[in-house]
């Protein structure tokens, strides 16, 4: 299709949030209007429907008022600026947990269809620090790939940011294999994550540095293998990669051998340094989660100090000190770009736990590598990271 096609930003109620549909003839998205969240989304939806994303089981209950708005619609995939809890303010500024970008209502600016390509844009007047932020999604035509970018614009000042993907696995221990690129350096977070006195529970050692995910240490002296999940029903936890940055990109991956896919996530890791995984499997019982969010996992490629914050980020922190950045400079004079592709493959029988991702035919598919020896290629336009021509 070379004409343009221009849609009305017509709404649906999707999971109990109002939200704009965008789709190719592999996927169906959906985003919310409160928070920008991505989700629910479909892939090879007119074959083996594959929705790998996790809503939350409260989205359509009554909830209290004061619960922050990214809790009321908690799901999918949502863009973070500040990142995190933002506790304390920073040079007086006192963002909402994981910034108004997850929380406030955002603009429809238009819904495009051209040559094959459909493309959402929203907008948001950000208040707290003021400037604008643009989201642009775009799905494509015989490819199972959400590509997502959000434009920074107006601000000045350190920032940490980034996106908060959010899987839901089925309910078999075990059932997910989740590995990444190379990795400097991995922690634990380093506080108390939750507290058994308000109905919280983690296992993992609070601060332990770890090389491998398949060794991380956990409070009695042993070794979780992280690369395996679900697993330990009843905690959650949280821990940190930093990505090495001298690839071309990084990616995150979880195959499900069972399922016969995999679900894959690729940056630009001079933009998004860090990786934090939330494992959230029933350890919080406290309204609204109530022990029921279980085998979920958050696949969050930040820059960023664990989900301390904005104030945390910035100033001097123990990651910071290994020379890793955990926030950037923004320049309201130079807008910041923020590339983000997510996308599934089916995988054949023996392919178990992704080993590498590399780009093939020109940058334009990526090979999948399984540490069984099993390969599948999957159409990706990887210049899409680097702000290739075209989009």
């Amino acid at each position: 299709m070379n004409s343009t096609a221009r849609m009305r930003g017509e709404k649906r109620v999707i999971y109990g949030q109002p939200s704009w549909r965008l789709a190719a003839t592999e996927v169906e998205a959906f985003v919310t209007e409160t928070g920008g969240h991505l989700g629910p989304v479909t892939f090879e939806r007119k074959g083996r429907k594959v929705r790998p994303y996790s809503v939350a089981p409260w989205t359509e209950e009554a909830v209290k008022v004061s619960m922050p708005p990214i809790i009321r619609v908690l799901r999918g995939d949502f863009f973070c600026l500040p990142f995190g809890g933002n506790a304390g303010a920073f040079r007086g500024e006192k963002h909402p947990v994981h910034g108004e970008t997850a929380n406030a209502r955002w603009r429809f600016r238009s819904l495009e269809t051209r040559a094959g390509r459909s493309c959402l844009h929203l907008s948001l007047r950000t208040k707290t620090r003021p400037g604008q932020v643009d989201k642009r999604i775009w799905v494509v035509d015989g490819q199972n790939v959400v590509y997502s970018q959000h434009v920074v614009s107006g601000m000045s000042g350190p920032m940490n940011l980034g996106h908060h993907a959010i899987l839901r696995f089925p309910d078999t221990p075990g059932s997910g294999r989740l590995s990444t690129s190379g990795f400097a350096f991995g922690q634990v977070f380093p506080g108390e994550l939750e507290r058994p006195e308000q109905g919280g529970y983690s296992w993992l050692k609070p601060g332990a540095a770890f090389d491998s995910l398949e060794k991380v240490p956990t409070l009695d002296g042993g070794m979780a293998d992280l690369t395996r999940y679900p697993a330990r029903r009843g905690f959650e936890e949280l821990v940190m990669l930093v990505s090495e940055a001298t690839a071309p990109f990084a990616w995150t991956a979880v195959a499900f051998p069972r399922e016969r896919y995999v679900w894959f996530a690729l940056k630009d890791p001079r933009v998004l340094r860090e990786t934090i995984f939330w494992l959230s499997n029933g350890g919080r019982h406290y309204p609204p989660w109530s022990g029921r969010h279980v085998n979920v996992m958050g696949l969050e490629e930040v820059t960023s100090y664990f989900h301390y914050g904005l104030a945390e980020s910035a100033r001097r922190n123990p990651i910071s000190e290994r020379g890793f950045p955990t926030c950037l400079a923004l320049d309201a004079r130079r807008p910041l770009v923020v590339p983000y592709i997510m996308g599934v493959a089916r995988i054949p029988a023996g392919f178990d736990r992704v080993a590498a991702i590399r780009a093939v035919q020109g940058n334009r598919a990526i090979r999948l590598e399984s540490r069984s020896g099993r390969q599948v290629e999957a159409a990706v336009e990887l210049d899409f990271l680097q702000g290739g021509a075209g989009w």
